[in-house]
């Protein structure tokens, strides 16, 4: 479980099928806003399985500077929910400050 305010980085898996983490935040590092619950896992409910265990999904943080090559303003966010199975921890010198 990852408390708020926890660098993660989100896991570069290739997996085939329904996959509901975006491929552009895949490797990336954000820090962990809040966890939103826990959740029946849409990669298998996507193919009629119960989605059991529960998973939980947090809402994370990622600078869009480090998401994507020249962006203008360094301030900007995106904000993506990602469930615990997706993320690691990561240390803080990868990314500094994402407030």
């Amino acid at each position: 479980m990852f408390a708020d305010g926890t660098l993660v980085r989100v896991l570069d898996h290739t997996i085939f099928g329904h996959c509901r983490t975006p491929l552009y935040l895949k490797g990336k590092v954000g820090e962990v806003v809040s966890l939103t619950g826990a959740w029946r896992n849409p990669e298998t409910l996507a193919y009629h399985k119960p989605g059991l265990p529960l998973r939980r999904l947090y809402r994370v943080r990622f600078r869009q500077a480090d998401l994507w090559d020249g962006y203008p303003n360094a301030g900007d966010t995106l904000e993506a929910d990602l469930y615990e199975h997706w993320l690691a921890p990561a240390e803080r010198a990868a990314t500094g400050d994402l407030s």
